[in-house]
């Protein structure tokens, strides 16, 4: 749908459409490098190799340019577990493909990790500290669909009723977080979890009932 999109512009907006991201992807590299107080407009137009008036034509200033970065980001990651979590399938394997999918984009969004964890205080663990309110509501929102999942496997007797569905939408999402970063911040003595049922056997034990 996007390269559908992309090709029905003018070569103009192509262009500038490239720019915006190439401009995008300067100010990440930097960001999450030096932490965003430590960046200037300037700095990110050298690094993307504009003049500093280009960055203005996309952006009014640094924080809104940092608003789009992690929004945009967060549409990137939003679109992928949701397409998950709506996929007709059994809820156990939704659940897998969920701390799957969600490992991966970590791993393959490594900078932006850094940076959201780095200038959210911690937001794995408090995802409300220092963050807009615009992705606080985002969050809530994936946690509701999440807790949805849950319902639905309670409903059909996959999982045992152990806890209100939202409160295991939390509990899971936390987990995997905290797994992830521990992963992020000592791969040495934990490794990248491969397998989600490394981290799912701590709610499978629990919640599917004996056959």
């Amino acid at each position: 749908m996007q390269a559908e999109q992309t090709e029905k512009l003018t070569r103009r907006e192509r262009e500038k459409q490239r720019q915006r991201q190439e401009i995008l992807a300067a100010a990440l590299t930097l960001f999450s490098e030096k932490g965003y107080h430590n960046v200037s407009m300037h700095e990110i137009a050298a690094t993307a190799e504009f003049a500093i008036g280009t960055l203005y034509k996309f952006f009014q200033n640094k924080e809104d340019l940092y608003k789009t970065l992690v929004l945009e980001k967060c549409d990137l990651f939003d679109g992928a577990l949701y397409r998950i979590l709506d996929v007709p399938r059994d809820e156990v394997d939704k659940l897998r493909d969920y701390v799957r999918v969600k490992a991966q984009m970590f791993r393959e969004h490594m900078p932006f990790i850094r940076l959201f964890l780095a200038e959210s205080r911690g937001a794995s663990y408090n995802i409300d500290a220092g963050l807009d309110a615009s992705v606080r509501i985002r969050y809530q929102q994936f946690l509701k669909k999440l807790a949805a999942l849950f319902e639905s496997g309670i409903n059909r007797n996959r999982f045992k009723p152990l806890a209100d569905p939202f409160y295991l939408a939390v509990a899971l999402d936390s987990v995997v977080n905290a797994v992830l970063m521990m992963w992020i911040e000592n791969p040495g003595a934990h490794p990248f979890p491969e397998d989600p049922d490394q981290i799912l056997k701590l709610f499978f034990e629990g919640l599917l009932p004996p056959r």
